[in-house]
């Protein structure tokens, strides 16, 4: 006789929306998260992090809050007892009874009204015509952006080339470069600054470039559209429709090329370390603390003045940033 299994009646599965059963002891319950970082972990991200933190902070702040200190003293770098404190005498003599320092200033607002009306409005022309998506558009940027990746020093030495009064380009091209018809364009007090902005303009093209052409590229394609719909030519659209868009890369150029014609250092210390005629600010900081007379303290008051017209710009504009981030 053939007996058949008997299968055990299954549990009704729970109708939907009931609680489900508690859990018995058996069911295993996690007993806390696992920690993901090791201590070896752990100790990696503290150097990783920590080692930059602190050369940051040594080699910005420190060295920051020490030449504003350093403004209000001499010293002659020998020695930390020599350092004597006289308030605002070098501001006062800074002022006053340096011959360098007004021209300085003024050729730092030259330097800045050179970038803000030359090299500015050309590298927005070429960020335009790279935009529509020309043939070779990538060449082209690669070619104009290379002065920007190279040293400024490495370019004041090729412009030194090109400036030569014997056998530079510059000269031979015009014929220049005869006995009695020499042009020094480096060391002719009338030239040598012009001749640097020309230098600096070269590189700045590019960088302004760059910077509008990322502009460019977040412009809604639909403002375009409907400006060709209504009937508007290119520069029509330009001017009405992306021109006014561009306005927080317009206040990002403005904010670079003051800091650009502040720290403005490379080439002119290529060319002629400030003399004749291309006296900057961060020339003269530079002779006076690292010179023959090593003024330490008089060198940072220079720094000083330096440091609060950055900070002149650079807090507005960061104010601004952070009031629209909020608003955002």
């Amino acid at each position: 006789m053939t007996t058949t299994p008997t299968k055990s009646p299954e549990a009704p599965a729970p109708p939907p929306g009931s609680t489900p059963a508690p859990k018995t002891a058996a069911t295993k319950v996690p007993q806390g998260h696992k920690r993901l970082l090791t201590r070896r972990d752990r100790l990696t991200l503290g150097l990783m992090a920590g080692l930059p933190t602190i050369l940051h902070v040594a080699l910005v702040w420190v060295t920051a809050l020490a030449s504003i200190l350093l403004a209000f003293t001499t010293w002659d770098g020998i020695g930390f007892d020599s350092i004597e404190w006289v308030g605002l005498h070098n501001f006062s003599e800074l002022f006053t009874n340096n011959p360098q320092f007004w021209p300085a200033v003024e050729h730092n607002i030259v330097w800045f009204v050179v970038l803000i009306l030359i090299p500015t409005p050309m590298g927005l022309f070429l960020a335009v015509q790279l935009d529509k998506q020309i043939r070779f558009s990538r060449v082209y940027q690669t070619a104009f952006f290379l002065p920007v990746v190279m040293s400024l020093a490495v370019i004041g030495f090729v412009w030194q080339l090109i400036y030569n009064p014997d056998t530079g380009l510059i000269n031979s091209i015009i014929g220049a470069n005869k006995p009695g018809h020499y042009i020094d364009w480096i060391g002719d007090p009338d030239l040598n600054l012009w001749a640097i902005l020309i230098a600096a303009s070269w590189r700045h093209t590019g960088y302004m470039m760059i910077l509008y052409l990322a502009g460019l590229k977040s412009v809604d394609p639909s403002l375009r559209e409907a400006s060709a719909l209504d009937g508007a030519n290119e520069w029509q659209t330009f001017k009405n429709v992306i021109f006014p868009t561009l306005r927080p890369t317009n206040t990002v150029v403005l904010v670079v090329t003051i800091i650009e014609a502040l720290r403005a250092f490379d080439l002119v210390f290529v060319f002629n370390k400030g003399a004749e005629g291309t006296e900057l600010l961060s020339i003269l900081v530079t002779n006076n603390i690292i010179g023959e007379s090593s003024r330490i303290g008089y060198g940072s008051a220079i720094a000083v003045v330096l440091l609060v017209i950055s900070l002149a710009v650079i807090i507005p504009y960061l104010i601004a940033t952070f009031r629209k981030e909020r608003r955002a």
